[in-house]
C-alpha cells in the first residue's frame, strides 16, 4: 500500500509563504556561490530564534545588506554598523552583523585567490547531493559528523555563527542534502533535480 504524500509538517499549510519556501525553495540544489553566502548568513542569524522568524525577514536582510553583495558587505563600516543595529526590520544583533561583514571579506579573499564558495560547500558532498531517504521527522538529525566536519572548516578560515546546527540547516536549505521525508511530495522532486 502506497503511503499518502503529505509535505514536511515544519512547513504549516495555513502559512502561505512557509508553504511557498518549503515547495519551491528548501532542499532544492544551490549553485550560486553568492545565494549560497546568503543562506549561510540568514541561517546564522537564525541562531537562537526560528527560520520562520528570518524568512519573514528576508526582504529585509537583503535591502540591508545591499542583496548580499560581498563586495559592498565587505566594506560596510562603522556607519554601516550603526545604521544595522538601528534597523528594526532585521535581527539587531552586532555580533551576527559583525560575523557577516567578515564573512563577505573572507568571501572575497576565497575569490580572489581562486576559490570559488560554492566549489568549496558542495565539494564536501562530490557536489551530488546527499540522499538519506528519512521516514519520518523524528529521523532527521540536528547535525551530523559532515556538518561538524564543514563547521570547523569555515570556522577555520574565520566564518562565524557557523556551528554544526546552522551548517546542517544550511546543507538542508542549500539541497547539499534532501532532508525531505519520503512521503512529502517534494522529496521526489528534489530528488530529481540532483
Amino acid at each position: 500500500m502506497m503511503a499518502t504524500l503529505k509535505p514536511c509538517s515544519w512547513a504549516p499549510r495555513d502559512d502561505a509563504l512557509y508553504a511557498d519556501y518549503h515547495d519551491n525553495e528548501w532542499g532544492v540544489p544551490e549553485r550560486d556561490p553568492r545565494a549560497l553566502w546568503e543562506k549561510l548568513v540568514l541561517d546564522g542569524f537564525q541562531a537562537g530564534l526560528s527560520w520562520r522568524t528570518i524568512l519573514y525577514k528576508r526582504d529585509n536582510f537583503r535591502a540591508a545588506f545591499k542583496n548580499f553583495d560581498p563586495e559592498k558587505v565587505a566594506r560596510f563600516g562603522k556607519r554601516d554598523i550603526n545604521r544595522l543595529l538601528k534597523d528594526e526590520g532585521i535581527i539587531r544583533h552586532r555580533g551576527k552583523i559583525d560575523a557577516t561583514i567578515k564573512g563577505a571579506q573572507i568571501w572575497l579573499d576565497m575569490m580572489e585567490r581562486g576559490e570559488d564558495f560554492a566549489d568549496f560547500i558542495w565539494a564536501y558532498v562530490d557536489h551530488e547531493p546527499l540522499q538519506p531517504k528519512r521516514q519520518k521527522m523524528k529521523d532527521i538529525p540536528a547535525k551530523t559528523a559532515l556538518s561538524e566536519q564543514i563547521a570547523k572548516d569555515l570556522k577555520k578560515r574565520g566564518f562565524n555563527f557557523c556551528g554544526p546546527t546552522i551548517v546542517y540547516a544550511f546543507m538542508q536549505a542549500v539541497g547539499m542534502v534532501n532532508d525531505h521525508i519520503v512521503t512529502c511530495p517534494q522529496h521526489k522532486k528534489v530528488a530529481k533535480l540532483a
